[in-house]
């Protein structure tokens, strides 16, 4: 006569079955052949492919000197040369991720092997466990964090700090990490002042230390107006539009939006565009 399970027996049976159930799969091996740009899934581990970044290294106007910089340290990470993790910090709308992803694109077509791949600001204490996976692969790897701050504080500095120095095996020869902030040095938006004053120092000088894991520093101040007219002149020249009064209806607009930008250029041609019913390819 066979002898039934002890109910217990059963009972840890189940719980067993749906822990396993439960517990989150391995991460899959990424197919980095699959696309150049790419977004990390820090919840899962996942490598989601990306469409190619549209926007042309030549529109960006204003902002040559930063092109310059970036572009060289760039290629030299390319080529396997030695190269700094970048800061590009300033006023919002001058071209900093733009800078990135174009001057991506451009290095990209003459290094299949390089690939991007954005993590979000949020994600940041994920970037010692995606360096650890990208470490030793054959590509090389910009990673990519657009807007950085960090409003948790000093745990999440923390984390870059671990990312960037890379513990005792160094950091992966093949990623190197751009990052762009309005902020030089990463401040947190906010201190908890009930910390009191000497952990709250603390917390600022642990921010303020991240910022010099960066080799290079790149810094975009506000547009003028002329560098403003001319990223509206350039945008519609390459797109065929043709406007009486231009220059001044692009200042109108600027008046309206309260600053002047690439962005902010780009956004009035864009209006400029639909006024007269032609489309843009971005």
């Amino acid at each position: 006569m066979t002898e039934s399970p002890h109910p217990l027996a059963e009972t840890l049976l189940r719980l067993a079955a749906a822990l396993e159930r439960l517990a989150p799969a391995a991460p899959t091996e990424p197919d980095f052949a699959a696309a150049r740009l790419f977004h990390y899934e820090a919840a899962d581990g996942r490598f989601v492919a990306a469409p190619d970044y549209g926007l042309a290294l030549d529109l960006l106007v204003g902002i040559e000197s930063q092109k310059t910089r970036f572009v060289e340290d760039l290629r030299r990470f390319a080529a396997g040369l030695p190269a700094n993790h970048v800061l590009l910090w300033g006023v919002r709308g001058t071209g900093k991720s733009s800078l990135v992803k174009a001057a991506f694109m451009v290095q990209a077509a003459a290094t299949p092997a390089l690939k991007l791949v954005e993590i979000d600001r949020d994600a940041v204490a994920h970037l010692p466990a995606l360096f650890a996976r990208l470490r030793g692969r054959t590509e090389r790897f910009v990673v990519l964090c657009d807007d950085l701050s960090f409003e948790e504080g000093a745990a999440a500095a923390k984390s870059l700090k671990s990312a960037l120095e890379g513990g005792v095996a160094g950091p992966p020869s093949n990623v190197i990490f751009v990052a762009t902030s309005n902020r030089r040095h990463l401040m947190p938006r906010g201190h908890d002042e009930s910390r009191g004053l000497v952990a709250t120092a603390e917390d600022a000088e642990e921010t303020v230390s991240v910022s010099d894991r960066f080799g290079l520093w790149i810094g975009f101040p506000p547009m003028d107006q002329a560098a403003y007219l001319e990223a509206v002149q350039a945008y519609a020249k390459r797109f065929g539009l043709k406007v009486k009064d231009l220059d001044r209806r692009a200042l109108q607009w600027s008046v309206g939006r309260g600053a002047r930008s690439g962005r902010v250029a780009f956004q009035f041609v864009r209006d400029i565009a639909g006024e007269l019913g032609k489309p843009l390819p971005l």
